[in-house]
């Protein structure tokens, strides 16, 4: 009877209207922040029952013991609407929260957040079970003082404590991070991006040291580039090996992939492209990027994708192999862009047939999807099922999860396409895109 409880609820909050005197709305916040930190600990004990039995039911089932849990995290992470690297970090402080009682039940009343919990896990994780207790203890046995400290001061204290109790674990945690170095990139807002590199500390100094220093000389020479400007300039040329402009600006081939319409690459329509790892920029960007590499004198490849007026989405190819060809693939990772699993939205690194090869599944646009890695593996876990879907949305793949929960996935429309609404669907012949 909890989840009906739970939904009268969630009404009874959408109706109130927010009024009163300026304390009360106050102590409103107040209240409403202690629930969400009660419901986010309330997940989280919820999180672990489900992981036991779905573990016991992949055990009767007949799963090997190291492949038992597979797509449990998963099926967490589209229950919170969430991507499935969200869900496995719910999933860890789930599994570990019974070693840090007290902190735990300073969660469970909503006293700290879900971050401040996982701040002690995370810092805790390399400790063996008694020393964890001891500094959940000595940190979060007092709830007024565990709730009155600031984040960066009980990240500050744990690490002491950790410190303290092993150093040697402390030590082998250092090791392991630094095997797990490794670069990434994320959008920003106005068509930006985060490039992250995760490195050891003195290799990450050593790094800003010399783009600051790059900068500081060409500043001193005149260079009327601000000094964030230089390091990062330098950077991508130094990465890529890249020309450059007259004042030093980076010219990056647009091999990378841009996917744009023609209206918009020929005669100046306002249709947003897409860049491949990043999704939709503004046209006037796209031909910017394109014009760039005409300047430098730089190969600028052009291939003809096709888009439906019905759905906005590109239209399939097809092969007789298992493996999707190369032209194939390049076609899904345009027409998917990302991880076709609901809010994942993690790069595509593997083509999957949505219908086993197995099973008959056929080697074609209809039939593929984008995946990344660990989305892929989840869904070979017992009891997940996945079909595609034909139909006025456009590609659509639905997936049945063991607990009976179906969830669809929408290919997202091309650049300068709109999925139109049902109302507007109809039966125009397809269109050209460049």
């Amino acid at each position: 009877m909890t989840t009906p409880r739970l939904r009268d609820w969630r009404r009874t909050l959408a109706l109130i209207e927010a009024s009163g005197e300026p304390a009360e709305l106050i102590d409103e916040l107040r209240a409403l922040e202690e629930l969400v930190c009660a419901a986010q600990a309330r997940q989280l004990r919820v999180a672990q029952a489900f992981d036991v039995v779905e573990r016991a039911r992949q055990a009767e089932e007949g799963v090997p013991a190291r492949r038992q849990g597979r797509g449990v995290a998963e099926q967490i992470a589209l229950a919170r609407r969430e991507s499935p690297h969200r869900g496995r970090q719910h999933l860890a402080l789930a599994r570990i929260a019974h070693e840090l009682p007290h902190t735990m039940a300073a969660f469970r009343f909503g006293l700290i957040t879900e971050w401040r919990a996982t701040v002690v896990a995370r810092e805790t994780a390399c400790l063996e079970a008694e020393h964890r207790s001891a500094i959940d203890q000595q940190l979060a046995a007092d709830h007024a003082a565990f709730a009155a400290m600031s984040d960066r001061e009980v990240h500050g204290t744990v690490r002491r404590l950790t410190a303290e109790l092993d150093p040697a674990a402390v030590a082998k945690r250092r090791r392991k991070a630094e095997s797990e170095r490794c670069v990434t990139i994320r959008p920003a807002p106005d068509t930006m991006a985060y490039v992250t590199a995760l490195l050891p500390v003195a290799q990450g100094v050593a790094v800003y040291a010399t783009l600051k220093a790059e900068a500081d000389q060409a500043r001193a020479a005149g260079d009327e580039r601000s000094r964030g400007q230089v390091m990062a300039d330098t950077l991508v040329t130094r990465t890529t090996g890249c020309a450059t402009t007259e004042d030093g600006a980076p010219v990056v081939p647009v091999t990378v992939g841009v996917v744009m319409t023609d209206a918009a690459l020929l005669t100046g329509a306002h249709d947003p492209a897409a860049l491949t790892d990043h999704g939709p920029i503004p046209a006037d960007l796209a031909r910017e990027l394109i014009a760039a590499n005409v300047d430098a004198d730089l190969a600028v490849w052009i291939r003809r994708l096709y888009a439906s007026h019905r759905t906005g989405q590109l239209i399939a190819m097809d092969s007789r192999q298992r493996r999707f060809p190369r032209l194939l693939g390049e076609f899904l990772r345009h027409r998917d862009q990302w991880c076709r699993t609901p809010w994942c939205n993690a790069p595509i690194r593997h083509l999957d047939h949505v219908d086993p090869v197995a099973e008959g599944g056929a080697t074609t646009a209809e039939s593929g999807q984008g995946y990344c890695e660990a989305c892929n593996y989840a869904k070979q876990a017992p009891g997940w099922r996945q079909r595609p879907r034909a139909g006025p949305e456009g590609h659509v793949v639905e997936t049945t999860t063991p607990t009976g929960h179906t969830y669809r996935s929408h290919a997202p429309p091309a650049a300068g396409q709109r999925r139109p609404s049902a109302r507007h669907r109809d039966d125009q012949e397809d269109t050209q895109t460049a």
